[in-house]
């Protein structure tokens, strides 16, 4: 029975990819049915790729930071999904679209045939899940700037602010339908709204947290605090590459024929970051840094989010290579500042976002129907109309999260929450905050043979 059940559905899978309409039409199928359920379909596997992008920052923070910190890099990542997805479903999804919100939705706490469709064709259960994993996005990008000497329970309630509040009021003022919506402002996948949010928190976390310690010298010239694992880093790298492919195309919120322009832009502009980032730190170091080109690519693809619609292939290529020039400048312009960013989220997400945000205002070509009455940027007969509610629209939104982030991370200073001491420190987190050893107890006397804090680095 069961061999017969599978038999027939191969075969009416088989009739279905050789003609499609007549199988549609056989079962008396509205099209339109049909493409709702395949825009959902394809937005959930998008979700699923943005959400395994967790994967990829725990992999990235945990391998350009010390050894002895690795649990606990694993626990923020983890956290940060856990506790904003919980936070975003019961307050931040609300406030980032107040006319959608889920609090009072049936379907939220089982009802799930009752949950209406979106404006554009996907049903709640759907956009939630893409959306929330937007928001762990964006709380993540925090914990590998202030890798190795921050307490726990003061990232908890970083975590908890950043997805119930912060990052939500961001989201409302654009794709919320808000203010720098009506303004003009453009940002098709989150550049700015993701990125740079999760960027500039994660400076005002740096800055007020203070370096490790060790990275800058008497003469406050910075030190080399090298990450313990490159191969795990760069592991990372490519499953936050892979999750690109979830984060841009699935903005598009449908399964239509721009979604692989959408994927190839995306290609593009990552292969041009990290060749961009490689070439600069040869330059620069008189040898291609790993670490950098890793950078680099993820810089690509962050000044590709915001304009991934909007820009042609060699535009996109473009604004990739100049992103990984960009991001490899930024890294080292944060460290001759003394402000200690171990993974260069700043440089990645912040700068790179704000870069990516402003290239559409720059080489947006005008065949992106979103844009409106089909406006260029600057390069393509546009003028400077865009450019400009593009920069306003990055102003508005580091201003925003360097107040409300700042004010959280000197807060939770003032609490006695922020910064773990100098002997829990040196000690390594996973011990001190955690009670492990991220390799296991046969890692400790190697690490105690190599030299103490210098072994552990």
């Amino acid at each position: 029975m069961k061999k017969a059940i599978i038999a027939g559905s191969i075969g009416a899978l088989g009739v279905t990819l050789l003609n499609p309409s007549a199988a549609f039409a056989a079962d008396d199928i509205p099209l339109d049915d049909v493409q709702m359920i395949l825009d959902n379909t394809f937005i959930f596997f998008a979700a699923v790729l943005v959400l395994f992008m967790q994967a990829g920052f725990a992999l990235l923070a945990a391998g350009l930071t010390a050894a002895k910190n690795v649990g606990n890099m694993m626990m923020k990542n983890m956290m940060d999904m856990s506790i904003g997805v919980l936070l975003f479903a019961i307050v931040g999804y609300h406030i980032a679209y107040s006319g959608s919100s889920i609090i009072g939705f049936s379907w939220l706490w089982g009802g799930y045939s009752d949950a209406p469709t979106t404006d554009y064709s996907l049903m709640l259960p759907v956009d939630f899940l893409f959306q929330a994993a937007f928001a762990a996005a964006a709380a993540t990008i925090v914990a590998g700037a202030v890798a190795g000497r921050t307490q726990f329970k003061g990232y908890i309630i970083y975590t908890a602010a950043i997805t119930a509040f912060i990052y939500p009021v961001v989201v409302n003022w654009q794709w919320g339908g808000g203010w720098l919506s009506e303004l003009g402002f453009q940002d098709f996948a989150g550049s700015t709204l993701v990125h740079s949010v999760g960027g500039w928190a994660a400076l005002m976390g740096a800055i007020i947290v203070g370096p490790r310690i060790g990275k800058f010298g008497p003469d406050g010239k910075a030190r080399a605090i090298p990450g313990h694992n490159i191969a795990i880093a760069m592991l990372g790298v490519f499953i936050l590459f892979v999750g690109w492919f979830g984060f841009n195309p699935g903005s598009q919120l449908a399964a239509d024929v721009e979604v692989p322009r959408i994927a190839v832009n995306t290609l593009l502009a990552a292969a041009g970051g990290g060749v961009a980032a490689m070439i600069t730190s040869w330059i620069k170091f008189k040898k291609p840094d790993v670490s950098f080109a890793g950078n680099g690519i993820l810089g690509g693809l962050v000044s590709i989010t915001a304009g991934a619609y909007a820009l042609d292939g060699y535009m996109s290529a473009v604004a990739g290579i100049l992103g990984g020039v960009i991001v490899t400048f930024a890294v080292l312009f944060f460290e001759k500042i003394r402000i200690d960013d171990p993974v260069g989220a700043i440089s990645v997400h912040g700068v790179c976002g704000a870069w990516g945000t402003i290239a559409v205002g720059l080489f947006a070509n005008g065949n992106a129907p979103f844009l409106d009455e089909g406006s260029s940027g600057l390069f393509f007969g546009g003028g400077a109309e865009l450019l400009i509610n593009q920069l306003i629209g990055v102003v508005a939104v580091f201003v925003f999260v360097v107040i409300t982030a700042g004010a959280l991370f000197y807060g939770i200073k003032k609490l006695g929450l922020l910064r773990v001491s100098p002997e829990d420190e040196l000690a390594g987190l996973d011990v001190a905050e955690h009670g492990v050893v991220g390799y296991g107890p046969d890692f400790i006397p190697s690490m105690v043979a190599a030299g103490g804090q210098k072994g552990a680095e």
